[in-house]
């Protein structure tokens, strides 16, 4: 429905049943939206809600049948000054989850991950996404399973064509502001990895991870 505001409440709620409002709900719904009907949405289903007269709970209404794509890909990133940017944009392009990797190029080494959580909460509730992209720990670069990753990276032959074997790919893999090591490219190669290039400029990494997701799977 357009123009209905969107809350993400849960991956808990049935239709039927009513659950506590929190304040900044009632808040948002009621005084800035100056309305008592929403959709809420969790785990991958979308429901009419309404907040009660009292304020204090959520009727939880029927199910629409609105569903998300089947997308099945994990972004690995290296963790960067904009990663807000890199998670919001990977999110509406329906990224399941992301995975945080440290690699030899990586500066931004401090993980914020309450701030991480916001950022794909609110990331879905506007791109109209039912489900909330899952935040795995980080892992050190030598403790990844590159076989199976297609990569993004300069060095990678400009205009070739996505790898057959490469288009609907699981695992999509994104370096940090300098890039990727020498070391780790040939660590990409010796495993089999399938690199793509993004162009002839040098993309900042959010806007990088945009494109070579929409390169896989769109």
């Amino acid at each position: 429905m357009k123009n209905v505001p969107r809350i993400y409440l849960g991956e808990n709620i049935e239709s039927g049943t009513m659950i506590p409002a929190g304040r900044e709900i009632v808040h948002y719904i009621k005084h800035v939206m100056r309305r008592s009907d929403f959709l809420g949405f969790g785990s991958g289903r979308e429901f009419s809600a309404k907040i009660s007269e009292d304020g204090r709970f959520i009727d939880i209404g029927a199910q629409t049948d609105h569903t998300d794509p089947s997308n099945d890909v994990t972004l690995l990133f290296a963790p960067v000054k904009r990663t807000d940017d890199l998670l919001n944009m990977a999110t509406q392009l329906g990224v399941r989850a992301f995975q945080p990797v440290i690699t030899e190029h990586t500066v931004t080494k401090h993980i914020n991950w309450e701030r991480m959580r916001k950022i794909v909460v609110e990331a879905s509730e506007q791109s109209g996404r039912n489900s909330i992209p899952v935040i795995l720990p980080e892992k050190n670069f030598l403790d990844v399973d590159l076989s199976n990753i297609v990569f993004a990276d300069e060095r990678c032959a400009y205009g070739a064509e996505l790898p057959t074997d490469a288009m609907g790919a699981k695992y999509v893999f994104v370096g940090p502001e300098g890039g990727f090591s020498e070391k780790e490219f040939a660590a990409f190669d010796a495993a089999g990895a399938k690199g793509i290039s993004l162009g002839k400029t040098i993309l900042r990494a959010e806007l990088a991870a945009a494109i070579a997701i929409s390169r896989v799977i769109l």
